[in-house]
């Protein structure tokens, strides 16, 4: 290994990146249920516990300084419940709902983005290498994971489409855009984005679906078991990707 040249910190986009995103956005969306709703803490304390283990998990993987992947998933998760939490208190707490939820947070992520750009010349994600590139990184997934619920809950309930019909939605989104990266010529960091933001909705309504009563559509299989439940897919997917840990180098930067 050459030590001139920065080791990457965060994963290469492969198969088993998505399966791990998926259970953990999904967790993501019956964790902070179960904290907020059947624990009875509140969108608030819910916010704080899982944002201060977000900030405690990021500085340690700011001193790090390489990719390690439970560290890096336990990052993510807390994002992803954090996250959760930050959507249901904008759209039901402060009153905004979920069609102004979610254009508040595209701008957010948009100005994120912008400025990371800016900033870098680039908002790839599969080459960070240094400390304010990661702080973008993890800003961006935050700010996209909230929106994924927001977008979610505006599809499901809004709109009237319920839990499962938005599921199979969004995962034929999700679908063309893997034929779009497999047999076009777009943009793989657009892609990438549409993707990110889009897996979020699909766990969440997802979610909502296994943990949601029956009279709103939902199977009424608990958010302590459907939480169980993803949690051991994505300790087992973790373990997985433990097994196959390689040190990673940067890819020439796709168009």
């Amino acid at each position: 290994m050459d030590l001139s040249i920065p080791a990457n910190r965060v994963p290469h986009i492969l198969f088993l990146y998505w399966v791990i995103k998926i259970a953990s956005t999904t967790l993501g969306e019956t964790g902070a249920d179960m904290f907020s709703m059947t624990y009875d803490i509140g969108y608030g304390n819910t916010i704080l516990l899982f944002m201060g283990l977000f900030l405690l998990f990021l500085s340690l993987k700011l001193k790090l300084k390489r990719y390690e992947p439970t560290l890096y998933w336990l990052t993510f998760t807390a994002t992803a419940i954090a996250g959760t939490a930050i959507s249901d208190f904008i759209d039901r707490t402060l009153g905004l709902g979920y069609a102004w939820g979610s254009l508040l947070l595209v701008s957010l992520l948009g100005l994120i983005l912008g400025v990371w750009y800016a900033k870098e010349k680039s908002i790839r994600v599969e080459c960070i290498t240094t400390t304010p590139s990661e702080i973008f990184y993890w800003s961006a997934f935050l700010i996209a994971n909230t929106l994924g619920t927001a977008a979610g809950d505006f599809l499901a309930d809004d709109i009237g489409m319920g839990f499962a019909q938005s599921a199979l939605l969004i995962g034929m989104l999700l679908a063309g855009i893997v034929l779009l990266h497999y047999y076009t010529r777009v943009s793989k960091v657009l892609l990438f984005w549409l993707a990110f933001v889009l897996t979020r909705p699909f766990g969440a309504t997802f979610g909502d679906l296994l943990t949601k009563t029956h009279d709103k559509g939902g199977l009424d299989l608990g958010t302590i078991g459907s939480s169980a439940f993803f949690a051991i897919i994505l300790v087992f997917a973790v373990v997985k990707e433990i097994s196959q840990e390689r040190t990673l180098s940067c890819r020439i930067n796709p168009k």
